[in-house]
C-alpha cells in the first residue's frame, strides 16, 4: 500500500513540474510577443526576461508579429552604438598592447644610457645637424629649425655640451616661422622660455602667405623655431665627421 502512495505521489509530482514548466512557457512567449510588438529586439527580450531561450525560438514565436513603425530605424540606431563600442573597445586594447610594448623596448633600451660619452654626443650632434641643419654651400654657420621643441633643446643641449668654449646662450639667435592665424608675440614668448634664449635675440619674421585663410589644425603646433648662430667651422667640422659615418656605412 505504502509503495502504491508513493508512485501515486511521484506521478503526481511530475505531472505538476510539467504543468508548471507549460505554463511558465507559455507565459514567457506571451510576454517575448508583447514586447516584440513593442519594438524590442530578441537580444533585448532576453534580457528582459532574463532567460536563455534561443533567438531562433524567440523569431519562431514571434513571426507573425507586426513590428511598429522606426523599428529597422532603431535597430541600425543600436547597430551603430555597437560598432562603435566595438572600434572604442579595440583601441583602448590596441592602446594598452602599444603601451606595454613602449615600456618593455624603453627598459630594453636603457643601457645604452650607460655608453654615452662626449664622442658619441658629438656624434648624436652631426647625424641630426646633417638631418635637419643648413649646409655650408646654402649657407655660412650653424642653422638647424624643426616644430618638436624635444629636437630643439637636444640640439642646443649638444651644441654647448661638445662646444662651450664657443657656444652660449649669449650667441644663439632665433627666429620663428608660423603660420597666418597665430600670434608670434605669444611664439616668441613660448620658444624663449623653452630655450632660454632672449626674446631680444629673437629676428622678426612674417606670418607665411600661403596659410592665409587656412586654419591651424594641429592644436599644440608653435611653428618652427631656426636657432642660428656664429660658428663656420663647427659647421664644416660636423660636416666633415658626417661624411666620414656616411662613408663608412655605404
Amino acid at each position: 500500500m505504502a509503495q502504491l502512495v508513493e508512485q501515486f505521489l511521484y506521478i503526481a509530482h511530475c505531472q505538476s513540474l510539467w504543468y508548471n514548466n507549460s505554463m511558465n512557457k507559455k507565459e514567457i512567449k506571451q510576454k517575448a510577443i508583447f514586447l516584440r510588438e513593442k519594438g524590442k529586439t530578441y537580444s533585448e527580450i532576453q534580457n528582459i526576461l532574463k532567460t536563455k531561450i534561443a533567438k531562433s525560438t524567440l523569431a519562431y514565436w514571434c513571426k507573425n508579429v507586426k513590428l511598429p513603425i522606426g523599428y529597422e530605424k532603431r535597430v541600425r540606431a543600436i547597430i551603430q552604438n555597437h560598432i562603435k563600442k566595438a572600434r572604442i573597445k579595440a583601441l583602448t586594447a590596441n592602446r594598452e598592447k602599444r603601451d606595454r610594448l613602449l615600456k618593455s623596448l624603453e627598459e630594453k633600451s636603457y643601457f645604452l644610457l650607460k655608453k654615452i660619452n662626449k664622442d658619441v654626443l658629438k656624434m648624436l650632434l652631426t647625424i641630426l645637424y646633417a638631418c635637419e641643419g643648413s649646409k655650408w654651400r646654402s649657407h655660412r654657420g650653424l642653422m638647424l629649425g624643426n616644430a618638436d621643441p624635444q629636437i630643439i633643446k637636444f640640439y642646443i643641449k649638444l651644441l654647448k655640451t661638445c662646444y662651450p668654449e664657443k657656444i652660449n646662450d649669449n650667441a644663439l639667435r632665433c627666429r620663428i616661422s608660423y603660420r597666418a592665424d597665430q600670434n608670434i608675440q605669444k611664439l616668441q614668448k613660448y620658444w624663449s622660455e623653452l630655450t632660454q634664449i632672449p626674446l631680444n635675440h629673437f629676428f622678426k619674421t612674417k606670418s607665411d602667405p600661403r596659410t592665409i585663410g587656412k586654419k591651424t589644425r594641429k592644436k599644440d603646433y608653435k611653428g618652427v623655431c631656426v636657432v642660428s648662430c656664429g660658428g663656420t667651422k663647427i659647421q664644416l667640422e660636423l660636416e666633415t665627421i658626417a661624411k666620414i659615418i656616411f662613408t663608412k656605412f655605404q
